[in-house]
């Protein structure tokens, strides 16, 4: 157990420390807290919630992150793994905005001009160097298609709307959904794989100096906690 998890358990406030993401007006690197993004993805399900089975944003940003990783080359593996572990990112920003219909031109323009401030701030605070090129978005896309076909097998009862995902070959393995903080503890994990230097390669995706941290207020709360042995297997 963390010293976090002890504070929470007596009634401290070290939780609220959390930077919990809020107007995206004038967003920075600096304000960027990935425990707290972990969270708000781990509590955000998918599809709008037109699911019979809970599966979270931040479980699906770690599958969709290891899909692209079992595909790109060894020069930019880790980069694209982690554009794929962020790519949902701006939803805890701004919320699932696409699951509610369609959208006027309006508020289509707000997402456009809010997103890409919020795309920078994450992906600079992860050190990356930038988005995707185009060769690299189009390996993010073919991934996220095979994603896509895996979770129409595995999550019949579920409204995918229009997804042409289905003409993909799925992902192998059978995709099982994770409780909220199980899945939020993935994505850390899977964050810290991604951005944490090998002594083989350096800082992984970048060439730079420097680690970001998961939680830049309190460095306490950026520790696993243990799994709880009542909670399913994981995937």
């Amino acid at each position: 157990m963390t010293r976090q998890t002890r504070e929470m358990k007596r009634g401290g406030d070290i939780a609220n420390t959390l930077r919990w993401p809020q107007s995206a007006e004038g967003l920075t690197a600096d304000a960027v807290d990935f425990v707290a993004l972990s969270h708000v993805l781990a509590n955000t399900c998918r599809w709008g919630g037109r699911t019979a089975t809970y599966y979270s944003l931040a479980q699906h940003a770690v599958l969709a992150s290891r899909a692209v990783e079992s595909l790109a080359g060894p020069q930019n593996r880790r980069r694209l793994a982690l554009l794929a572990l962020l790519e949902g990112a701006r939803t805890a920003w701004l919320g699932d905005v696409g699951a509610g219909g369609v959208l006027s031109a309006r508020a289509m323009e707000r997402v456009r001009r809010d997103g890409g401030a919020i795309d920078r701030a994450v992906r600079e605070a992860a050190g990356l160097d930038g988005g995707p090129t185009d060769g690299e978005a189009e390996l993010l896309r073919f991934a996220t298609h095979m994603l896509e076909a895996a979770l129409r097998r595995d999550f019949p009862k579920t409204d995918f709307g229009q997804n042409p995902a289905a003409a993909f070959p799925p992902m192998r393995g059978r995709i099982r959904p994770l409780q909220p903080g199980r899945a939020a503890l993935a994505w850390q994990k899977r964050f810290r794989e991604l951005t944490v230097p090998s002594p083989e390669d350096g800082e992984p995706g970048t060439g730079e100096p420097g680690q970001p941290e998961l939680h830049p207020v309190n460095p306490a709360a950026n520790q696993e906690e243990p799994e709880d042995e009542h909670a399913p297997p994981a995937a």
